[in-house]
């Protein structure tokens, strides 16, 4: 079994409620999929993973303990209301990870995402990554925007790279921070 550092804690949001971040565990398959069951369908249409599929929950809460991954939740009220993942890449990019950051509907603007990025981030230092990327679609600018706000740039941008749900092609932007 792997051990894995990531810290449980509360944070008071921007509302005044609390919320506690904490690591993804087996039990939490039925709460990540009623996660996903909230997000809004601009959310589903450009994800990699579809959080409204069993499998994929399954296949999430499964990894809970992989060595070179990292899944970290918000909870509060007994619900999953964020979720954030880092997974270091392999080989000559080991020093790099890709995360994963979502939140809620009804839980934005609270403090939600920065709560869940300092912990990501904090995990990223524990995997002993020295850069972190997220990937987006062009269209997400409401997304490009905050993780900007988190100190994230633009590297690079890649014509049709991706196909929603629908199979509409996109350009995929990548932006990366240095931790």
């Amino acid at each position: 079994m792997v051990e894995h550092s990531v810290a449980t804690s509360r944070a008071t949001l921007r509302n005044g409620r609390e919320a506690t971040i904490r690591p993804l565990g087996e039990e939490d398959r039925a709460a990540l999929l009623a996660f996903g069951q909230q997000l809004l369908q601009d959310d589903i249409l450009y994800l990699e993973d579809d959080f409204q599929s069993n499998e994929i929950i399954s296949r999430l809460v499964n990894a809970y303990q992989a060595e070179n991954w990292r899944q970290v939740v918000a909870e509060a009220d007994n619900q999953i209301i964020g979720y954030s993942s880092v997974r270091r890449l392999v080989g000559w990019s080991s020093h790099v990870a890709d995360i994963v950051l979502l939140v809620s509907p009804d839980w934005r603007r609270s403090g939600v995402g920065v709560a869940l990025a300092q912990a990501i981030f904090d995990a990223a230092r524990s995997l002993g990554v020295q850069k972190i990327i997220v990937e987006m679609v062009e269209e997400q600018q409401s997304g490009r925007a905050i993780f900007e706000r988190l100190g994230f740039n633009v590297e690079g941008a890649l014509s049709r790279h991706t196909r929603d749900r629908q199979g509409n092609y996109h350009n995929l932007l990548i932006l990366s921070y240095h931790i």
